[in-house]
């Protein structure tokens, strides 16, 4: 058994990232980064245990993922996600890296755990080849490292060591403050990390996106509800004295097409995002749901390709609202109007649509991987 805990770190923000995707999910063929760069490190064979950290909003779906590894929720900073990480490691060593850090080989991770015992701290670093200036004066350049991840540590040193206020870039330097020795071993030139898209052109291990287009469907209905104010796919209805009884506008339109997105993407369902026993939403605008729901689609690396609505109302009458319909709802999707197609229908007086009891919608949506290889 193993006597070293690998802690990845994956709950950043990615701001530093130039697109609206987080970088740990840009996708690997079908693979999130994340998980492309946890199974690699479980293929080692080296580690007792992987811990996953991940922000609150990512935790929950990136354990749909996988339940091969240990996910803990990230806090604000590096330095917050790793003491909270820490409190699930029980080994004597834990090796500590960053998930952006995609490309390190299995020789490399050999070289810094058998050099665990020269002391509380194994840190991999790059010869600095061009000339420094620091403060307008030209320094050493033999006296410059260029730190690299992953860092072994002594696991009941290095909680000790984040035992303070003070930030830390990384653990070494937290080690070192206490007034240990760090063992600096030759680092790896392919473990480069991905900070900015220009990185992802230095990483040589990453295959490109799979081009699979993804489907989903949703579906929901909602009955009238009197003196109340209708919203359908976005748009006022006038001259109707109902609306749709509902925790939020009741928007069925909305509501079903975001079934969908979610659908296509894997990401579960409106209730699970949206909980109609939360008083945030209490008669929310439909479309600011649809517009986080975009968001969250866009950060975990999907593009919207195109999406098609059917409304089965017997009333009111919808034919002058859908063409509104389709330019409200393709400019929060961030798609062209055509791509947006909305078809309303009857029941032909069947059942409690066609006895004017309320409306039901069906909607259909498919989804592409964000191709960071274009960008």
């Amino acid at each position: 058994m193993s006597d070293t805990t690998l802690i990845l770190l994956a709950a950043g923000s990615s701001s530093r990232f130039d697109y609206n995707v987080k970088k740990q999910w840009l996708r690997i063929g079908d693979t999130p980064l994340w998980q492309f760069v946890a199974q690699r490190f479980a293929q080692s064979g080296l580690f007792s245990n992987i811990i996953v950290t991940a922000s609150a909003t990512d935790i929950e779906f990136m354990k749909q993922y996988s339940s091969s590894f240990t996910f803990v929720e990230g806090g604000a900073s590096r330095q917050l996600s790793l003491k909270n990480a820490l409190e699930f490691v029980k080994s004597e060593y834990v090796l500590v890296s960053d998930i952006a850090r995609a490309c390190i080989s299995r020789q490399f991770l050999e070289t810094i755990l058998l050099h665990k015992t020269q002391a509380k701290s194994v840190v991999p670093y790059l010869k600095v080849t061009d000339t420094i200036v620091y403060q307008n004066q030209t320094i050493n350049r033999d006296e410059v490292k260029r730190i690299q991840t992953p860092q072994l540590s002594h696991t009941q040193t290095l909680k000790e060591a984040l035992q303070t206020q003070q930030e830390f870039t990384d653990e070494s330097s937290a080690i070192a403050a206490l007034g240990y020795e760090r063992y600096f071993i030759l680092g790896e030139e392919d473990a480069h990390k991905i900070t900015y898209v220009s990185d992802l052109n230095k990483v040589p291990c990453l295959a490109k996106p799979s081009n699979n287009t993804l489907s989903g469907n949703g579906f929901d209905v909602h009955p009238f509800e009197q003196n109340k104010a209708m919203y359908l796919g976005g748009v006022h209805i006038e001259n109707v004295e109902y609306g749709f009884a509902a925790h939020s506008d009741g928007d069925v339109a909305i509501h079903a097409l975001i079934d969908a997105l979610l659908g296509a993407a894997g990401m579960g369902d409106i209730g699970m995002l949206f909980p109609d026993n939360d008083n945030t939403y209490k008669n929310i605008d439909s479309k600011k749901l649809l517009s986080e729901v975009v968001t969250k689609l866009h950060n975990y690396g999907f593009e919207i390709i195109n999406v098609d609505i059917t409304i089965a109302a017997q009333k009111p009458r919808l034919a002058k609202y859908k063409m509104a319909m389709r330019t409200t709802l393709a400019t929060i999707l961030g798609i062209n109007q055509a791509l947006c197609n909305v078809k309303a229908t009857t029941t032909e007086k069947l059942g409690f649509v066609g006895r004017g009891e309320g409306v039901s919608v069906w909607a259909n949506a498919s989804l592409k991987y964000f191709d960071w290889t274009k960008v």
